[in-house]
């Protein structure tokens, strides 16, 4: 492959991740909670840029409480324990509300609806259902660790001598337990920037730290946005 076929592959995957909604939506993520780092709660250009682009996010979730609806009402995997399919109910039911009183937050904050004080009630109502939705998928993303860390300790038995990595069980296994340790990191700590924007604990979760903490999940959802093949020249 010469070098202009490479870098027109290469533009084609990038062209691919940015159509994407949600790829743009968290490239906005990243900068909303960069400059809330930056701003540190502080008036001036950086809050500027995190209000800002916070309200423009809100507009590209119009109608996205949709997609956990959706996920609400769907089946689950067969074999799965009551205890996580009743957890990945909640968290869509409760990611589905977030999204959906979020809508009325942009209304309230656009000036398109004129109650301020009942705005900001819906947004700590909505923000408090994102958190909730956040501990759900820290306890599924450790159930389900638990669960496949069983079932590679039952291929490694049957191996015995023989190198695991080569099994290819095993290695797709190893792949779907980095993806959701992952996803186990970036729920915990979306916790913690839930706990800022709701000034739980002022003291020590300070507009800085949630600024960092949510800048940190941000980059992790847009690498988990890649797609397939730029993810395996990375890993």
């Amino acid at each position: 492959m010469s070098t202009l076929d490479a870098t027109r592959a290469e533009l084609a995957l990038l062209v691919l991740y940015l159509n994407k909604a949600e790829s743009r939506d968290k490239i906005c993520r990243a900068i909303q909670y960069g400059s809330k780092f930056l701003s540190d709660g502080q008036h001036g250009t950086a809050q500027n840029v995190e209000k800002s682009t916070s309200l423009a996010r809100k507009v590209f979730r119009l109608f996205k409480f949709v997609n956990d609806l959706h996920g609400l009402i769907s089946p689950t995997p067969q074999g799965t324990p009551l205890p996580l399919i009743l957890l990945g109910k909640s968290k869509n039911a409760l990611l589905s509300t977030f999204l959906f009183l979020d809508q009325f937050v942009w209304l309230g904050r656009s000036g398109i609806y004129q109650n301020k004080e009942r705005t900001e009630l819906i947004g700590r109502i909505s923000l408090f259902c994102w958190m909730g939705s956040s501990v759900c998928s820290t306890l599924v993303e450790l159930g389900e660790l638990g669960r496949l860390s069983a079932s590679m300790k039952k291929i490694e038995k049957e191996l015995k001598n023989s190198n695991k990595y080569d099994n290819e069980q095993y290695s797709a296994k190893l792949k779907i337990s980095n993806e959701r340790t992952l996803s186990l990191i970036k729920a915990g700590m979306d916790i913690v920037v839930a706990v800022g924007l709701l000034q739980l604990a002022p003291k020590k979760v300070t507009p800085r730290v949630t600024g960092a903490f949510g800048f940190v999940t941000s980059l992790i959802s847009c690498y988990q946005l890649l797609p397939a093949q730029v993810k395996s020249k990375t890993s």
